[in-house]
């Protein structure tokens, strides 16, 4: 960044991992900028709030971030409770992005919709490392505005761009037209969403922590709404995987998770649907008939798309990358999250040397960085950020040093769920043994995770 020291960095994304960085930058005397497109940090969020976080406070927040917050009289929650996604922006974002030195540095309702290096598309070569980059935000008046900056990192998440219900990882046959039938990914089924489920057909369609936060909800809709039907379609054989490892989860909550899940299914309050692969949908006025690859049927009201996320590359065409062609994270990192073979806790701790491009001075991180893999922690993101800063800032020892404590999971790793961080629900039930259950739990790679990937059965 030599060349353009006094320029600002741009951070695309004002979630946990984007202020992350901001918090970081500032440290190292570097000037944040920082793009939301949302109304506010946090907006992705916002949108599950509701929802409860399988992982404690301890590792949700950021050092940085804290040290910030804490010179300003901040106090820090409970490191060993769970917060849940409101609690996630009310009591640690909002308060960081309220900071003056985050405040003054954050635009909101400024959408990048595109990054590239001033005066250059990606097929030139020549000064490239030395030119600055270019970063195009519309704001949500219509402004079309562009930014100058040194560095670019991008945490804007994978939220508004969930994977199609359709295999092979295309809309289903009338997916788009049947889209006043489909909700969001992870819809508050018991308040703000209510009356969109109760005594209504819902079909869930996924085998991530997504559908099976979504359907114990539903569950308990359905004992004050007893004409609600609750109907779940996953691709695999089984849902084994989704019930995961009860017990031996390093994340009780996660654990508990799965166990209430299987509990449910085995009484008959969900109707589960094994080997569905969703081929087409066709709205109705009385409501949607799903079609399977195998031309099984089922009619519902609304369905519930729990498919996972991928990354919007779009807004980054005009850049050199360099992603793995198999989950889109960056190539090095790829083989290390790929979900055939990883889960959370099996990830090894990783930071700039992993996550460079081609065009220097360019990073993904958080979510987005994970490309198509689910299995996403935010003390991942942290330590990410905290190595991309010190790469940035010419401190490449630090930025070298990668360390990562994670809880030990077995369960992470799913065909579609979200990150591993959410969803859980909170519950005193007891864990039961699952699919998962072993005397002697075995560790790969970094000793933090139970071997388990989407392909695995333990």
């Amino acid at each position: 960044m030599d060349s353009a020291k006094n320029l600002p960095v741009a951070v695309i994304g004002a979630g946990p991992v984007g202020l992350a960085a901001a918090a970081h930058l500032l440290e190292r005397g570097l000037e944040p900028l920082i793009f939301e497109a949302g109304p506010s940090a946090g907006a992705a969020i916002e949108q599950w709030r509701h929802i409860r976080l399988f992982s404690p406070w301890r590792f949700n927040m950021d050092a940085a971030a804290v040290r910030l917050l804490e010179d300003s009289g901040w106090e820090s929650p409970r490191p060993t409770a769970l917060p849940y996604g409101g609690e996630l922006i009310d009591e640690y974002l909002a308060p960081l992005a309220a900071l003056p030195a985050i405040n003054s540095r954050l635009q909101t309702g400024a959408r990048v919709v595109a990054v590239t290096r001033s005066g250059m598309d990606k097929t030139h070569t020549r000064n490239r490392e030395t030119t600055p980059f270019v970063v195009r935000i519309v704001h949500e008046n219509g402004e079309v505005r562009d930014h100058t900056v040194a560095a670019v990192i991008d945490a804007s998440g994978t939220w508004s761009t969930r994977n199609p219900l359709g295999t092979a990882g295309l809309p289903a046959i009338g997916e788009n037209s049947a889209a006043d039938r489909i909700s969001s990914s992870l819809p508050d089924v018991t308040g703000r969403d209510r009356a969109s489920f109760a005594g209504r057909r819902v079909l869930v369609v996924g085998a991530g922590h997504s559908a099976a936060n979504t359907l114990i909800s539903l569950a308990g809709l359905a004992k004050e709404e007893p004409d609600t039907r609750i109907l779940w379609a996953v691709r695999g054989p089984s849902a084994e995987k989704v019930y995961g490892g009860g017990g031996l989860d390093g994340l009780p909550a996660r654990g508990q998770l799965g166990s209430r899940l299987r509990r449910l299914v085995k009484a008959g309050t969900i109707e589960l649907h094994t080997g569905f692969g969703v081929a087409s949908l066709k709205a109705l006025d009385s409501g949607v008939t799903v079609g399977a690859v195998d031309g099984r049927t089922l009619e519902a009201d609304v369905v519930v798309p729990c498919t996972g996320f991928r990354p919007d590359l779009d807004v980054l065409r005009e850049l050199r990358l360099d992603l793995d062609p198999a989950v889109e994270a960056p190539r090095e990192l790829g083989p290390l999250i790929d979900p055939e073979f990883h889960s959370c806790g099996t990830v090894a701790p990783h930071g700039a040397k992993l996550l460079a491009h081609p065009d220097k001075d360019f990073y993904i991180v958080g979510m987005k960085s994970y490309g198509r893999a689910p299995t996403f922690l935010l003390a991942t993101g942290y330590e990410q950020v905290r190595s991309v800063v010190a790469a940035l800032a010419g401190d490449r020892e630090a930025a070298d040093i990668v360390q990562l404590e994670l809880p030990e999971t077995g369960v992470c790793s799913t065909d579609g769920g979200t990150s591993c961080d959410v969803p859980a629900v909170a519950t005193p039930d007891s864990a039961e043994a699952g699919c998962c259950a072993a005397p002697e739990p075995v560790l790969v790679g970094f000793p933090t995770g139970l071997t388990h990937g989407r392909s695995g059965e333990v």
